[in-house]
């Protein structure tokens, strides 16, 4: 199916919920030592992060990280086995009305397939005590307006996936955890869903967005969280992240003994990938060093060049299990975010 065209990101302006409104101490999302296991499986593990108001924080890690875990515990929909997650300074359930604080959306599939778009979205209204026209303003700010007297029944996976959002927005919520919301979208509807995220962040409030391919998040997010195993495995700034990208360099050489002999004698075999006979990746040193090296022992290389250090490899080297004989990615510690200390 088609998806229906998106709307275009209203400016600050056009908003009535003014940022000055916004309390920035009820934005902060703190986890601290989370732990939930799921008979033997340990699912989160000592998790500890936090997370800013102000600002679109991508939740990273591959499939089966621990992140859904991690936002239903927010959530209060699990409990955990150890450690605590809050919310501007409390749990999610003690809120008398919680999703007026917090919209969530973790799946777009929980939907009756008979109702309408509107319908479905006026059946909460009165749960969060906002008026029915409210499911009008959030469809139209995910751009399903013209939809909103289609059966949900006949929507694409895009389209349930920005009506979860209308649904996640119906409170006018602080604070937005969404659970993969780029699923389904076509190249159209991520770039709108970008502008939207750091529209909503511009307006003082807080967006965790989780998602397992950092590519797909990489223009959005200002923080990034990055989790495997359940295990935290690096949370900075974007820009912090940008800096921990590994250097590595790639030779290829005709004389595959003297190229081994090279990096056994250079000390460079623990941070050294053999590809096959007469191909390596040397990590954590540079082309001018590997070059000059070689140089000095006369090796014929065919090919010297930086290996590939995008942030895509980076997060994959930061989450990957660690190989045979190769060291483990370095593990970055929780810290505050530059400049932003945790509010307990």
């Amino acid at each position: 199916m088609v998806d229906v065209p998106v709307a275009p990101v209203p400016s600050p302006s056009a908003d009535p919920s003014p940022e000055s409104a916004l309390d920035p101490a009820e934005g902060v999302v703190v986890v601290t030592g989370l732990t939930k296991r799921f008979g033997p499986v340990l699912a989160v593990d000592d998790l500890t992060f936090a997370v800013q108001p102000g600002r679109v924080t991508g939740f990273l890690g591959p499939n089966g990280a621990g992140k859904t875990t991690t936002l239903r515990l927010l959530l209060g929909l699990a409990r955990p086995n150890a450690g605590t997650a809050t919310i501007g300074g409390r749990p999610y359930a003690d809120r008398r009305q919680p999703a007026r604080h917090v919209g969530a959306a973790l799946e777009a599939s929980s939907f009756h397939p008979g109702r309408t778009a509107r319908d479905h979205l006026r059946a909460y209204a009165p749960q969060l005590g906002v008026p029915d026209r409210r499911a009008d303003e959030v469809l139209a700010q995910v751009g399903l307006a013209d939809a909103a007297e289609r059966r949900v029944g006949g929507f694409s996976t895009g389209m349930r996936q920005r009506l979860a959002l209308a649904a996640a927005l119906l409170g006018d919520p602080q604070v937005l955890l969404l659970d993969e919301p780029a699923n389904g979208l076509d190249p159209e509807g991520i770039a709108w869903l970008r502008q939207f995220l750091r529209w909503l962040a511009a307006q003082g409030r807080t967006v965790l967005v989780s998602s397992h391919v950092l590519s797909e998040v990489e223009q959005t997010v200002d923080d990034v969280v990055i989790i495997a195993r359940g295990r935290l495995v690096h949370a900075s700034s974007l820009a912090g992240l940008e800096a921990l990208a590994r250097p590595a360099v790639r030779i290829v050489s005709p004389d595959a003994t003297g190229l081994a002999s090279l990096v056994d004698v250079q000390g460079w075999a623990p941070v050294t990938r053999f590809a096959g006979p007469g191909e390596a990746t040397v990590f954590d040193h540079r082309a001018a060093e590997v070059g000059a090296a070689a140089f000095a022992r006369g090796l014929e290389l065919h090919e010297l060049a930086t290996a590939d250090t995008s942030l895509e490899a980076l997060f994959l080297q930061l989450t990957a299990d660690p190989e045979p004989g190769m060291p483990p990615p370095p593990v970055q510690p929780f810290a505050p975010l530059p400049g932003q200390g945790v509010v307990p």
